[in-house]
């Protein structure tokens, strides 16, 4: 009969216990509540006797229960994203990637936690409007938000701090807090460009209409082509693929035309494959000018595309500072907002 091998017991499993605030405060040789108050932000604490805490909290390692911080400060430590885009499109689009970048870094500078929250449709709201009155973040971050999207008003309603992506559409709360570029004025530039090129037959391939950087990118255009001809214009939805079909549309509708302006660089750069398969040169048969100038997708064009460059990181973090401000400071938020300044960008496309 073969011997029985006895397996050897597993290690006991040690664990460090975390410092204490009373461990600091002897440390430190100070109260509890004064490293209470240094620990979690509070005022009336000397300098040197903060100098002192900060050095026995790194002395010791301490990390502060966030649960107990909570409890003193009525802060969660963190802010909601809201993206009112389906996933495919947050992440075939090098716009939001950019945006949340920005976001995610000023969030950061403030030891503010970024929680992304996702909506794919109406079914979403009810389940974002519970998580936001549950007291789970301190504000909310909202961004491209459509014309009939109730978004807004859920918002709103939970009464957390809030700060909007773009201009709101008329569905949203009278006086909502909002960051957006100059997209009607940009795309004036970028028209105006054209003709003073000598373009007299400049299309214009728009982005959704229920979207108001797209209704204002539209605005721009006939501002400057106020008689322009409606077979001029044809709707895409701010993806590659539809600026293709939306080129090839309108030569099959204006063959004659010897312009173009995309709502953003992603239709331009389906623009410019539609003319490639066309067999028609660019910029000496047709020039096309661009919206955002989003690295790779703009230079990275053939020929480098002309573009109106808005700065997609710059108003991510403008965003946050807004939002930081309403909710350090409720008693003064007023309806601030922001619009940021756009500028075209030259190159080989037109």
């Amino acid at each position: 009969m073969s011997a029985r091998r006895q397996e050897s017991p597993l290690p006991e499993r040690t664990t460090t216990p975390r410092p204490t605030l009373e461990e600091v405060a002897a440390r430190a040789g100070v109260s509890r509540a004064t490293v209470s108050r240094v620990v979690n932000g509070g005022s009336g604490v000397r300098q040197p006797l903060i100098d002192k805490v900060r050095q026995a909290v790194d002395e010791l390692g301490y990390v502060p229960n966030q649960v107990a911080r909570s409890l003193v400060t009525q802060r969660t430590g963190a802010v909601a994203v809201i993206i009112a885009e389906p996933e495919f499109r947050v992440f075939s689009d090098p716009f939001f990637e950019r945006q949340v970048r920005g976001i995610s870094r000023e969030l950061s500078a403030h030891d503010l936690q970024l929680v992304l929250l996702w909506v794919e449709g109406e079914s979403d709201h009810e389940r974002i409007a519970r998580y936001l009155s549950g007291g789970h973040v301190d504000g909310a971050l909202a961004f491209s938000l459509h014309g009939d999207d109730q978004l807004a008003h859920l918002i709103a309603r939970s009464r957390v701090p809030y700060v909007l992506g773009g201009r709101p559409p008329a569905t949203a709360p009278p006086g909502a807090p909002y960051v957006d570029c100059d997209n009607r004025g940009g795309a004036r530039a970028a028209v105006s460009h054209l003709v003073s090129a000598g373009r007299s037959r400049i299309a214009h391939i728009a982005g959704p209409p229920d979207q108001t950087s797209a209704a204002d990118r539209a605005a721009g255009y006939h501002d400057v082509l106020v008689d322009a001809d409606p077979d001029l214009v044809h709707l895409g939805d701010f993806t590659e693929g539809s600026g293709a079909r939306a080129m090839a549309a309108l030569l099959d509708r204006c063959p004659g035309l010897d312009a173009v302006f995309a709502a953003n660089d992603l239709m331009a750069r389906g623009a410019l494959s539609a003319l490639r398969d066309r067999g028609l040169r660019v910029p000496e048969d047709v020039a096309v000018v661009g919206f955002d100038d989003m690295g790779d997708v703009a230079r990275g064009a053939v020929p480098a595309l002309t573009t109106v460059r808005q700065d997609i990181e710059g108003m991510g973090r403008l965003m946050v500072r807004l939002l930081v401000r309403r909710i350090d400071h409720p008693e003064q938020a007023g309806a601030d907002s922001v619009i940021t300044p756009t500028v075209l960008v030259e190159r080989r496309s037109s």
